[in-house]
């Protein structure tokens, strides 16, 4: 007696990079969701929040912001790029993805260099800058990891069409978006 399959497509197994990739993310989740509960928590616990003297610049972090939203749509248009076996616009994708990623990180030092408060000032100081510091080595992880894929593009990788590695920094870097657009909605927004 033949057996007969259900599905007229072929099984197709999850790439082992993008699951493990998937999972970290889930972790990452859960710790700036930790930060997050931790801020909501002082917050609610705090009268008034922010304290007197805390003054951000929200234009500069619009401005931040508005790098981070664009360095996402660069990352995506380069790996459709490569999907197309298209590496030189890869790289010049990833390249530009880079570059607005340098810029996030200019502006938030520039922004840290113009605040008239510190870690032990208060608990809004101590959140504020562990949020975005650690924010800021995510970027700067992301960073490296768009290098790692510039060198792999240099080596001649990604020309069989398998990209699931870029795939991965890419879920990462938009990971680190997003997380942006809560903390400035959280810091800079709602405060």
């Amino acid at each position: 007696m033949a057996q007969t399959s259900l599905s007229a497509e072929p099984d197709r197994a999850t790439s082992p990079i993008l699951f493990g990739a998937v999972l970290f993310l889930a972790s990452e989740l859960l710790f700036f969701g930790g930060l997050f509960a931790a801020y909501f928590g002082l917050r609610a616990e705090t009268d008034p929040w922010p304290p007197a003297g805390i003054h951000l610049e929200t234009g500069l972090a619009a401005a931040a912001t508005l790098l981070l939203l664009v360095s996402s749509f660069t990352f995506h248009l380069g790996l459709r790029a490569g999907e197309r076996g298209d590496l030189a616009r890869m790289r010049a994708w990833i390249v530009g993805t880079f570059v607005l990623g340098l810029g996030f990180v200019a502006l938030q030092l520039t922004d840290y260099l113009r605040l008239d408060f510190k870690v032990s000032t208060n608990a809004y100081g101590t959140m504020y800058w562990t949020m975005t510091g650690l924010h800021g080595l995510h970027v700067l992880a992301g960073l490296i990891l768009m290098l790692v894929v510039l060198g792999r593009i240099a080596q001649g990788a990604y020309r069989d069409g398998r990209l699931d590695g870029a795939h991965a920094i890419a879920y990462y870097w938009h990971f680190v978006d997003v997380v942006w657009i809560a903390l400035f909605a959280t810091l800079f927004l709602l405060r």
